[in-house]
């Protein structure tokens, strides 16, 4: 054998990518990406032409396999890679993702009696419809003083399985019943390679209320809803795996998908954040990665247990062992920007960005909220929604495009400056993912937190971070934390802050906060009785 490698597989909002990794110092030798060929259902369900609500996005199962028997294969040949050179896969995923299947893992939209059937299908990470099921879980939490509540800001998030699970309960009793496990995405992929289920600790601290080994109990489930109280013994509970351990070996069927060696080590399933950590080497206190695509997420390790307000949870070796990982998020970011362009630009992404790196900083007189796909974080409120402020009609697409870059650097200094009060310090900001890329966007992102960002060395920080886990499930590595030192990679204050940018994004951030509390706090809430109105509207019409 020569020098063994891993291979990393990241599943993302409209694709699944895979790279071939060197154990020995994470040289990436190949990647390869394949597109879901369904992409997000939003508007229709192909399989019937029905028109979907507003908030829903769902997924097909099988886009997922058609990586693994697409993506992994051509990564290999790009790498010029040797199979047998294979010890390990690892896989991570956008996470709430949930997949309702049979006991044997078949999802239920690929039965015929629910193939027209909405709710049987994968509901996607941004599917925002069980919004009323998430306010009645706090509700009720609050009213009984559940102890696992402030452990997620004091507010679940209609992202989160309970959420979710609750809505097919409530909306698609048919499926529920048939339904013997309500499944995280990035456990239903490992079970295909495996061939058998494991439930990830990450998931199920984070999206699946899981604290201190136990779930919402039974009379608490039952107060919700009726006939709800089986929910974690029936759909839910399964056994845990840690993160970096090994789930199975590669099934016979899994090898003919993927062209990897059968029997070798799959990992546990993962969170594409949470695994970004690793591959940019952050892994102490105080460093915290922003996972900047079509939405974000910021992931960091504390080491102590702090109550942050708004986060989406705080789990005991959530990323590594040893320290308490926290998570926050935004809805929105990269979408907002390619919604804009797509609707309401002539010009693309790089045109407007030059245009608006010609600005002054508060020239276009503009402040928006970045709420365009809700608000995850602090507010936890996906019926919020998006706000421009000081248009005229000398207002010109770059103003507006600019204004919204800096609305979701806005957005992540909430975030950074609400852990800081709650006792966990950010003192260094690392960005992954794809809008890395835009050079503009990372100075306004230092210059708006007043912190030195640091960038990722890998242009596929969760696909490599995958591949690091799958280096500690082969045995290559003893733990994460070696693994990443060995494998991560990250080039330190890339963008620092000009202190002449820094004092004016401080007056304009003032504004936003104003913004953020007018229409965030309840002072007024006019962005509810839209969506409610909207939701009467699409209603009355199906």
């Amino acid at each position: 054998m020569a020098e063994p490698l891993t291979v990393g597989v990241d599943f993302g909002t409209l694709s699944g990518r895979a790279v071939v990794v060197r154990v020995r110092d994470g040289a990436e030798l190949g990647s390869a990406v394949f597109e879901y060929p369904h992409g997000v259902l939003d508007e229709t369900l192909p399989a019937t032409g029905r028109a979907l609500p507003p908030d829903w996005a769902l997924q097909v199962p099988a886009d997922y396999v058609g990586v693994l028997r697409n993506a992994v294969p051509a990564a290999l040949r790009d790498a010029g890679a040797d199979p047998r050179d294979v010890v390990g896969i690892a896989t991570d995923f956008t996470a709430c993702t949930m997949v309702p299947v049979t006991a044997d893992g078949t999802p239920l939209c690929e039965l015929p009696e629910f193939e027209g059937t909405p709710h049987a299908y994968v509901k996607l990470w941004k599917h925002h419809s069980a919004q009323p099921q998430a306010d009645r879980i706090n509700e009720l939490a609050r009213t009984r003083g559940e102890k696992w509540l402030p452990r997620y800001g004091g507010l679940i998030s209609s992202e989160w399985e309970f959420a979710k699970g609750l809505e097919v309960f409530e909306e698609a009793p048919d499926v529920y019943a048939a339904m013997r496990h309500w499944v995280e995405a990035a456990d239903w992929i490992v079970w295909q390679l495996a061939g058998v289920y494991v439930r990830n600790a990450c998931t199920a601290g984070y999206k699946g209320i899981l604290q201190d080994g136990q779930y919402p109990s039974r009379d608490f489930l039952r107060e919700l809803a009726p006939g709800f109280e089986s929910f974690v013994a029936d759909k839910l509970e399964h056994p845990l795996g840690e993160l970096g351990s090994r789930a199975g070996g590669l099934t016979a069927e899994a090898s003919a998908w993927t062209g990897l060696p059968e029997g070798i080590a799959v990992a546990v399933g993962n969170v594409d954040a949470h695994v970004t950590a690793p591959a940019a080497n952050a892994v102490e206190p105080g460093q915290m990665v922003a996972i900047m695509g079509t939405s974000t997420c910021h992931v960091m390790n504390g080491a102590e247990l702090h109550e942050v307000p708004g986060m989406c949870g705080v789990v005991d070796g959530g990323i590594v062992p040893g320290l308490w990982g926290y998570e926050a998020g935004q809805s929105g970011v990269g979408d907002i920007f390619g919604w804009f362009v797509e609707h309401f630009a002539h010009d693309g992404h790089e045109q407007l960005t030059r245009l608006a790196a010609q600005q002054e900083i508060g020239e276009h007189g503009l402040v928006a909220l970045d709420w365009h796909s809700g608000n995850r974080s602090v507010l936890v409120d996906h019926e919020l929604s998006g706000v421009i402020v000081g248009q005229t009609l000398a207002t010109r697409a770059e103003d507006v495009y600019r204004a919204l870059l800096e609305a979701t650097a806005f957005g992540t200094r909430k975030i950074v400056e609400t852990f800081g009060e709650a006792g966990v310090p950010v003192t260094e900001l690392i960005i992954a993912g794809g809008l890395v890329k835009n050079a503009l966007l990372m100075q306004i992102y230092a210059d708006v937190t007043n912190l030195p960002l640091s960038v990722i060395g890998s242009g596929q920080g969760p696909a490599l971070g995958s591949a690091i886990h799958a280096a500690v499930a082969a045995g290559a590595y003893p733990d994460v934390r070696t693994a990443a030192a060995a494998m991560g990679s990250v080039e330190r204050a890339v963008y620092r802050p000009v202190p002449a940018h820094v004092a004016a994004y401080d007056e304009l951030y003032a504004e936003y906060t104003t913004l953020h509390d007018y229409f965030g706090r309840g002072a007024n809430d006019v962005m509810h009785r839209l969506a409610a109105r909207r939701r009467a509207v699409a209603k009355g019409r199906s």
